[in-house]
């Protein structure tokens, strides 16, 4: 077998890290989305998730003050949204209102849900030990929603430089795991 040497200035599109989210944060009465891809899950119960968020994010400000969030997970029609959204800063765009997303009341947190993804969770910030070194959050969800309506949702997964993988067919095989 021949292996080639591989760039690791591109090594992080083989660790593909998990579907694109559309997360929202809210402060001083104004509510905000970016686009993450960054993240990934660190335990069940309760569950926890550790994402990336750049400081030079608008979100990141937000967060660190406010300490919540929601990982909105949009399905593959989203995808020009999602671009959009990464596109472009909060500090000068009403990304709700460009991008035709509508924000409905979370539960637990201040910032919204987004009415067209399939999936949200509401997330509060429980370990900020790893933020000013590698801007890394560790979030815990304490509310969980889907949409039934949309079946089998196919998401979005980012291999860096616009290039997007789609998740597709789903095979089950035998499992111990619970």
């Amino acid at each position: 077998m021949v292996r080639k040497s591989f760039p690791l200035s591109r090594a992080y599109r083989l660790l593909e890290p998990g579907p694109v989210l559309l997360v929202t944060t809210a402060h001083k009465g104004k509510a905000n989305i970016m686009t993450m891809s960054w993240q990934t899950m660190m335990e069940f119960t309760p569950p926890l998730v550790g994402c990336v968020i750049s400081g030079r994010n608008y979100s990141f400000d937000a967060l660190v003050a406010t300490k919540e969030c929601v990982l909105n997970i949009p399905p593959m029609d989203l995808a020009k949204q999602v671009v959009g959204v990464g596109n472009c800063s909060g500090n000068k765009v009403d990304k709700f209102k460009k991008f035709k997303l509508t924000a409905m009341p979370a539960s637990q947190v201040a910032p919204p849900l987004i009415a067209e993804c399939f999936a949200s969770l509401e997330c509060r910030v429980v370990d900020t030990r790893m933020v000013n070194k590698y801007n890394f959050f560790v979030l815990e969800v304490v509310k969980a929603w889907i949409d039934p309506a949309q079946k089998n949702p196919r998401t979005l997964h980012h291999q860096g430089k616009g290039v997007f993988a789609v998740d597709g067919e789903t095979i089950k095989l035998p499992s111990r795991m619970a």
